[in-house]
Formats: C-alpha cells, sequence, structure tokens
C-alpha cells in the first residue's frame, strides 16, 4: 500500500473522501499553525532590544514618551502574555497594529500580497511551461548535443544566486534600454489605457520573473529528465512500444505521466514558499512586494508584523502541500482518498 500523508490505495474513491480528508487536513492545521507561531513568537523574543531602540537615541524623544509607546504596545508585559494577547487577537482574525506603520497589519500585508503574488505566480509559469517538455526532449535525447547544452545551462541556472543574477539584467537592461529598470509601474502608469498598463505592467515583469524562474526551472529540469530516464526503462514503457504505438504517444501519455508525480510533490513545496521565495528578488529589483516588508520589520522588530507574515506563509505552505496531495491523486488512479 502507498501512502502520502492521509492519501493511499483504494478500491474505492468520491467527491465524500475528498471533502473529509480535506477536512482532516485543516483540523490538523490548527495545532501545527499555535506551534508554528509559538515557536516564531518565542524565537524573536530571543533577539535583543525590541522596537523602541532606535527612538530611545533620539534626544528629542523624551522618556516618559517612550514608556507610554511601550505600554501602548504591550511591549512592557511579560512575553507569555504579549503572545497570549496576540493569540486572542488571531482567534478574532486581528493580526494587530505594526509598531513602525501604524496601522492594521491585515491592511499592510493586503497591499503588498497582490504584488508578490503576481511575481510568483507569473515566475511558476514560466518554469513549469519551460522546465516539463525541457526535460522530457532531454530524457529522450540523452547524452546528444542537445541534452548536454540543456544540462549546461542548467546546471548555470541551479549556481548563479539570484541576487547577481537579477543585477546582471538590471545592468542588461541598461544598456540596451529594452526594458525597465526596476520598479513594478511607470511613472505614467495612472495615466495610460487598460491595455497600456497590462503592457507596461509585463514589461516590469519580465527581469524579476526570468530571475525568478531559471533558477526553479533548471531545477525542474533536471528532475523531469532523470524521472523520465528512470520510466523510460520500465516494462510497460516496453510494452507499448511492442504494441506499435507512436512515439510520442509513448513518450507524452505513457511515460510522462508516470514521471510527473514527483514534481507535482515539489510544486505543491513551491506554492506554499511563494511568499519567500521571492524576497531577495523583489529587493534588487525594487518590487514592491512582501520582500521589503519583510526585511523591514525584521530589521525594526515589528513584532506583529513578522507574526503575520509568518502565519500567512505557513497557512500557504500547508495548503500548497494539500494541494499537491489532491493534484497526485488525480493525475494518479492508483491514489485514492482513505
Amino acid at each position: 500500500m502507498k501512502r502520502r500523508g492521509r492519501i493511499e490505495t483504494c478500491p474505492c474513491s468520491g467527491l465524500g473522501k475528498m471533502a473529509a480528508y480535506i477536512a482532516r487536513r485543516m483540523v490538523h492545521m490548527i495545532p501545527l499553525l499555535l506551534g508554528i507561531s509559538l515557536v516564531s513568537f518565542g524565537v524573536m523574543q530571543l533577539a535583543p532590544g525590541d522596537f523602541l531602540d532606535e527612538l530611545r537615541l533620539d534626544p528629542v524623544i523624551s522618556p516618559e514618551t517612550i514608556e507610554q509607546m511601550r505600554a501602548s504596545f504591550g511591549l512592557d508585559q511579560p512575553a507569555y502574555v504579549q503572545y497570549i494577547r496576540w493569540l486572542w487577537r488571531i482567534l478574532h482574525l486581528d493580526f494587530g497594529y505594526s509598531f513602525s506603520w501604524k496601522v492594521p497589519v491585515t491592511w499592510l500585508i493586503s497591499t503588498r500580497l497582490l504584488n508578490t503574488l503576481i511575481l510568483s505566480v507569473s515566475a511558476l509559469l514560466f518554469a513549469w511551461t519551460l522546465a516539463i517538455p525541457i526535460g522530457v526532449y532531454a530524457a529522450t535525447h540523452r547524452y546528444s548535443t542537445g541534452d548536454k547544452i540543456l544540462t549546461i545551462f542548467a546546471f548555470l541556472g541551479i549556481s548563479i544566486p539570484n541576487f547577481f543574477f537579477a543585477l546582471l539584467l538590471l545592468y542588461l537592461a541598461y544598456l540596451t534600454g529594452w526594458l525597465p529598470i526596476g520598479g513594478m509601474t511607470s511613472i505614467d502608469f495612472d495615466f495610460l489605457p487598460w491595455w497600456g498598463k497590462a503592457l507596461d505592467l509585463a514589461r516590469h515583469l519580465v527581469i524579476p520573473t526570468v530571475v525568478l524562474g531559471t533558477a526553479t526551472m533548471a531545477l525542474l529540469m533536471r528532475q523531469m529528465r532523470a524521472q523520465m530516464l528512470e520510466v523510460l526503462q520500465q516494462d510497460f514503457i516496453r510494452t507499448a512500444r511492442a504494441k506499435g504505438l507512436a512515439g510520442a504517444v509513448v513518450t507524452w501519455r505513457h511515460a510522462v505521466r508516470n514521471a510527473i508525480n514527483p514534481l507535482i510533490s515539489i510544486f505543491g513545496l513551491e506554492l506554499g514558499g511563494i511568499l519567500s521565495g521571492a524576497a531577495v528578488t523583489e529587493i534588487v529589483v525594487g518590487w514592491p512586494g512582501m520582500g521589503q516588508l519583510t526585511l523591514d520589520a525584521l530589521l525594526k522588530k515589528d513584532y506583529y508584523l513578522v507574526m503575520g507574515i509568518l502565519m500567512m506563509s505557513s497557512v500557504m505552505l500547508i495548503i500548497g502541500n494539500l494541494i499537491a496531495d489532491l493534484l497526485l491523486a488525480w493525475s494518479d488512479p492508483r491514489i485514492r482518498y482513505d
């Protein structure tokens, strides 16, 4: 019996079993998120100082004012009291207020989340659209000149750090003038028609999408190639060829369908890391997403904002793995919910 999480081989399946499986995973998510929040809050408390340390260096701000702010932020309470108060707010869907921005954390994250989602989804589409066919080609043309060239490019894509690759592309954009240098939109974005806005956004997306997608594409391509080489040596592939099936049918209908399962698991992890994966690239290219916001929150010890970002990332990671399990059951008829 083959297990993955709570999905296993079963002679029957249906919407009822799928709904029950999803419900169980949602219930399991509660203690998991509770543990993540407890550990994260405890680790942040280990860092020396707090948000008010920088304000104490300003001679204009009196010590009385600092103490009033400390009390209003709840920083004068023990760590366990701060955590309980924060957890009580979370139960009421209130992530608290940002110390540095003076606005609700939920509103602040929502202003940046869409930008990061646009970039991350664009990078995922770029990587997966290219990686699968390239990996299949490399496997079916093993040790050919094309396979060797693709392998070299894959190793380069894996080896080059994202921030360095981003700087190279920004410099190339500066020399050629073909693409914008950083940012998400142009200065005159608000005055453009809808199609002009879409085109302007697409032009700004090119560099960060290529930077984020290249490393992922290289890893997926190598993984797909390795899986295809293993599947192509199995007996059912030889049987399909002996029956006279066309090479394309054998490759895409039989081999790819069995080789893609491990990549679906990787997709779940990538979907879960969609917020954190783009952080460094966003900072380098000036993309106004969650990356710069997370860095500022950590440097300023903005506890509630950091916790809000961490919890949202954790939820997406859990949901990403759930989606991966559901996709595995959909792609492989041998896997059922139980």
